[in-house]
């Protein structure tokens, strides 16, 4: 496992890497593998029948930059070459040409060969060896056998997977995800973990203007985003929105509902943020996706707020959000047919060029801050595990 940029980190690259081994060491703490930290990487020996639960973990793990499945032998030539041959004949195709080179990089500088030297030793009898059809191209090959002389054995390998790449978790501070159960803000949730923030969740919900299904939604993607941070869990809030979404139904000029109720959102959203102690609001808004998205409703919307706001989707293409939603298996889960606050009740014309006087003059319509108030005071928190199934009658729903 490599640390890629964490190793450019100065004064704070200890306590990164700190963070990092933690994680790793709690997400296999029920597997039976042994965790060696090499300086510049992490050394996992594990059963080879564990190999695909490792490799997910490894997945779900911010920070890693990559990895790679090694074969371990001493340093002898010989052996080195024995294993190299078995490693190409197993995992190259049968009849099929390929382009191929060995690289070797040499941490053990005593060691009596250079790697250069290495390299023109060791790659004559691999190839003599090999029974797949190989020829040399050292520029753009599409294989390449990689040979890591250390100090203690030698390391050989075929290819280098990517990983998350980002922080280690919890190390930026914290963050609140304004959390629907749509397609973009798990999205942008996980890909504010894979920063290093520490993650919790925000939920409106407005039952029975909105079906409790909604809420298993969000409980079911909570526990998607919790595989990405310690212990896998994370916390979920949840709102009670009702009377707040009832009275801007009954007070509040139809095209300007959605604005106004974003605008309560936030206030809801930073007055709890500001409460327990959490730096930024995080949601999955994206430029012009919906009429509440557009520039104009942005500015308005986030008017009532002085909290740093980070919308991690905001230039993304839709498509590009829904790879994402796929990979972090959320996708599935977003698009089942349950509404939650924001779509229940779509006006006929919304506005797409609010202004902040017209919401101030809607807002004084009626006694908004008490419903405010009365909404923090009685929002419910979950902590969601990955494997969790939440039994909602518990909590009073």
């Amino acid at each position: 496992i490599r640390f890629g940029d964490l190793m450019l980190k100065g004064k704070n690259q200890k306590m990164f890497v700190k963070k990092l081994l933690s994680h790793i060491k709690i997400k296999f703490a029920d597997l039976a593998v042994n965790i060696n930290n090499k300086h510049d990487q992490v050394i996992l020996e594990f059963k080879k029948d564990d190999l695909l639960e490792v490799e997910t973990r490894i997945l779900q793990i911010p920070g890693i930059h990559s990895y790679s499945i090694i074969h371990e032998t001493n340093k002898d030539i010989n052996e080195v070459v024995e294993t190299a041959i078995n490693l190409l004949n197993n995992n190259l195709e049968a009849n099929k040409d390929y382009t191929f080179k060995v690289e070797t990089k040499r941490s053990d500088k005593n060691f009596k060969y250079t790697s250069i030297e290495f390299t023109k030793e060791v790659a004559p009898l691999i190839l003599k060896g090999t029974n797949k059809n190989l020829k040399v191209d050292v520029k753009k090959p599409e294989v390449t056998l990689h040979i890591n002389i250390r100090f203690d054995s030698i390391y050989i390998y075929l290819d280098s997977k990517k990983a998350l790449g980002g922080f280690p978790a919890k190390v930026a501070g914290k963050g609140l995800l304004m959390l629907s159960g749509g397609i973009d803000s798990p999205v942008a949730g996980f890909l504010t973990i894979k920063q290093g923030v520490d993650l919790e969740m925000l939920h409106f919900e407005s039952t029975p203007l909105t079906p409790l299904e909604s809420i298993n939604k969000v409980i079911d993607l909570s526990t998607k985003l919790a595989l990405y941070l310690p212990h896998n869990k994370i916390k979920l809030h949840v709102v009670p929105f009702l009377k707040v979404h009832e009275a801007l139904l009954n007070y509040v000029d139809d095209s300007y509902i959605i604005t106004i109720m974003r605008r309560m959102m936030y206030r809801i959203a930073e007055k709890y943020a500001n409460k327990n102690k959490i730096d930024i609001l995080v949601n999955g808004e994206s430029l012009g996706q919906v009429a509440s998205q557009t520039l104009a409703s942005l500015k308005v919307v986030e008017n009532v707020t002085n909290m740093p706001i980070i919308r991690p989707v905001a230039t993304y293409d839709k498509s590009d959000i829904i790879d994402i939603a796929k990979v972090i298996d959320t996708f599935n889960i977003s698009i089942k047919p349950f509404s939650d606050c924001c779509s229940i009740y779509v006006p006929k014309r919304p506005v797409i060029s609010p202004t902040i006087e017209k919401c101030e003059v809607e807002e004084s319509k009626h006694d908004f801050d008490t419903l405010i108030n009365e909404a923090i005071e009685n929002i419910k928190t979950l902590v969601i595990k990955s494997d969790d199934k939440i039994d909602l009658s518990m909590h009073g729903f």
